[in-house]
Parts: C-alpha cells; structure tokens; sequence
C-alpha cells in the first residue's frame, strides 16, 4: 500500500496525484524495476472500489495487474472488462485455505483499505508492506482504520528512495 507520512491511502475524493512526488533524497536508492518486482507476484485480490478505480486510471495509464490472475471480492454486481478477473462474494478464509495457498506462492492484496484491514483481522496475511510517500494530507481515507486489535510485527526490510519514498516490509509475528 502507499500512505502518506500521516497515514491515509487517497483523498477524500479518491485521488492519488499525490503519488508523484518531486522530492530528491540523494542517500536514496533508484526505484526497483517494477517489471521484475511484478512478475514475484502470482494472484491479486482486490476490493471492488479498488477495481473500479483501477478501471477507470487504466484508460489512462493501462491496467496496471497485466494477465494475472486477479478475483475483485465484491457483493455487487460489475461488469467483467477482462478475461484474468474473476468475482468473489464468500467467505475469505476458505478463499486463501481452498483456492488461493493450494494455487499461489505469492498473493498481493491490492486494496483497499477495507479488504487490508478484513484480511489482517481473519490472520490471512503474512506481511505488510507500506511505501510512504513525502506529503502529509492532513485528511483523507486512512489505511489502519479500527483494526481493533494489536499485532506484533517484524521488521524485515525498509528502502529509502531517491523520490524520498521510503519502503517498509513487516512479517507479522503469529
């Protein structure tokens, strides 16, 4: 996910323009290739805002998911506009026991902040990790939002980026 300093994922009308930043942190590291860092990944899980809003940037931008397998857990109704998606309504336990762990090494829950936070709280992911941006917003949709319980976490990794995002990677303890 990408946050903020002050811990919010988009505006409060949804928009991330904030994402480019043009600060310049000279100990910082080039950014990784993303090509190489996306093809570790093998199956997103997406919430439906997410998707939505990842549908419209693509007219833009293209989609970003490329041919991965990608399932939008949604109770809605949406319109499929490709072949690697697939809709999810179920429980979320037996979508990672039954389908998911058997299928795929590396799960990348996409968004938001809603499908983060359910998911953290049935103990169905292994690490977080969070880039945080150089920009306080001061309001807007927060990522740790009422998770309502405490977690113990590991920190395994953390980059710092020439853009002055820095890359935080945490296992959590179980």
């Amino acid at each position: 996910m990408v946050s903020s300093l002050d811990g919010f994922i988009a505006k409060k009308d949804n928009s991330i323009g904030w994402f480019d930043t043009s600060d310049q942190y000279d100990k910082g590291v080039t950014g990784q290739d993303p090509e190489a860092f996306l093809k570790t990944i093998d199956c997103y899980v997406m919430g439906s805002k997410t998707y939505e809003h990842a549908l419209e940037l693509s007219k833009s931008y293209g989609w970003a998911y490329g041919d991965k397998p990608t399932i939008v857990i949604t109770h809605r109704e949406l319109t499929n506009q490709r072949p690697n998606i697939e809709f999810y309504s179920g429980d979320p336990v037996k979508l990672v026991e039954e389908r998911l762990k058997p299928k795929y090494k590396n799960v990348w829950i996409v968004g938001g902040a809603q499908l983060a936070k359910d998911f953290i709280k049935l103990k169905l992911v292994d690490e977080i990790r969070i880039s945080i941006l150089p920009i306080l917003l001061g309001d807007g949709l927060p990522f740790f939002d009422q998770i309502g319980e405490e977690l113990t976490l590991h920190l395994k990794d953390t980059t710092a980026y020439k853009n002055g995002m820095v890359e935080l990677c945490y296992k959590i303890k179980k």
